[in-house]
């Protein structure tokens, strides 16, 4: 089985995490979204919630499994025996910090990094735009799936 693993925070999900799984599923016979637990770092929303937006987007998709990791990424690779990592690029900016961390896994490891072009559409969303937005009460709706609505 080919499994690849989508580590990220997830801190929403965005338009652009969505396009990179939907792709990868047709690749992979598994994609494990998998929310990297950073007790360092402040999130908007809590772990149940960034997990309960990644389920309901992907509910009718059964090669799509959500989980939570903490550690080193190429460890829960192992660990799940996931043979890729997959990651999405939009711009040279996250190549070069891509490259380097796939160069230092595959160092570490024998785990390959698939990386897929983010989608000319989605290609200016990331999660810290969309956490601007609606911390300034904009409408977020466009840039996120349908799974993630805030009341606030």
């Amino acid at each position: 089985m080919k499994r690849a693993l989508f580590p990220g925070s997830f801190d929403p999900i965005t338009n652009g995490h969505y396009d990179i799984i939907k792709r990868g599923i047709k690749l992979f016979d598994e994609v494990v979204v998998a929310i990297g637990i950073n007790a360092e770092k402040k999130y908007m929303f809590p772990l149940d919630e960034r997990k309960a937006f990644i389920k309901k987007s992907f509910e009718n998709e059964p090669k799509v499994k959500v989980v939570t990791y903490e550690g080193l990424t190429i460890d829960f690779c192992d660990k799940i025996d996931a043979q890729f990592i997959l990651r999405g690029l939009r711009n040279p900016a996250d190549f070069e910090f891509e490259k380097a961390i796939a160069h230092t896994n595959r160092k570490l490891s024998k785990i390959e990094t698939v990386f897929l072009l983010t989608a000319a559409k989605t290609s200016f969303i990331s999660s810290s735009i969309v956490r601007d937005v609606i911390r300034n009460h904009g409408d977020y709706t466009q840039l996120v799936p349908d799974s993630v609505r805030i009341d606030k």
